[in-house]
């Protein structure tokens, strides 16, 4: 396909774009269209998530941590950002740096008996 169908339309129609191929599963379709548009709204939580949700899914992890450890870094208590850090650093068997994040996650989320 060619990029510009990734490309194409506003960022609301680009977004219902993304969403639609992440619920279908096809992440690496979803990080396409989503990286252009975290490119245009850089300062947007849920693009910029879901793109590290995408990368998370299509198993390209350093991508997936690069945009989380954005996102932990302009918000510490964003508690879904920090737990997808968490299991990312897990995947790629970084268990000791994993843990500190997905204690973080969980006393964020209120889950003290894990703390």
């Amino acid at each position: 396909m060619d990029m510009t169908y990734y490309d194409h339309g506003t960022p609301g129609e680009r977004w219902e774009r993304a969403r639609m191929f992440f619920d279908a599963k096809d992440y690496a379709a979803a990080a396409r269209v989503l990286g252009g548009l975290v490119e245009e709204v850089p300062e947007q939580t849920g693009p910029r998530l879901l793109l590290a949700r995408a990368y998370y899914h299509s198993a390209q992890l350093r991508r997936a941590e690069t945009e989380l450890r954005i996102l932990v870094e302009r918000d510490p208590v964003e508690h879904y950002a920090r737990l997808m850090l968490g299991r990312t650093l897990e995947r790629q068997g970084r268990h000791e740096e994993a843990g500190s994040h997905l204690r973080i996650a969980s006393a964020l989320a209120g889950d003290f008996e894990q703390v």
